[in-house]
């Protein structure tokens, strides 16, 4: 299975993007027993075992860094499988809000207004 360009991408902007901000990682990207097509088939037999078809992006862009940072996992075999990526999706004014806590919520006192009271004359007060 060859990844798509926008599969490709995404994935290897990550990894150079956690490279640069964690020394750490990046030793480990530059490992010569790993490569980027290697870990696309084990992202793709990863996703396989779970048997679910839809993931949300940092589930794999976890699964491109666990390949990378764990020396037990050897060259994974290829993967017959189809990718699509998508970006993820802007609310809109139709979205619902999210919800508020309740601490945050403050609690008021309801004040009842003052009633001037006015005696209005009758005949017989006069």
């Amino acid at each position: 299975m060859k990844a798509s360009e926008k599969f490709k991408t995404a994935i290897e902007n990550y990894l150079s993007e956690k490279a640069q901000n964690d020394a750490v990682f990046s030793s480990d990207l530059k490992k010569e027993s790993k490569n980027l097509e290697s870990c696309f088939h084990y992202i793709f037999g990863e996703v396989r075992k779970t048997g679910e078809c839809a993931f949300d992006n940092q589930e794999i862009f976890d699964m491109a860094v666990r390949y990378y940072a764990d020396d037990t996992i050897g060259t994974p075999a290829p993967v017959e499988c189809r990718v699509a990526v998508s970006a993820p999706a802007k609310p809109d004014l139709f979205s619902t809000a999210p919800a508020v806590s309740q601490s945050t919520v403050k609690k008021t006192e309801m004040v009842q207004p003052v009633k001037s009271v006015q005696k209005t004359l009758t005949l017989f007060d006069l």
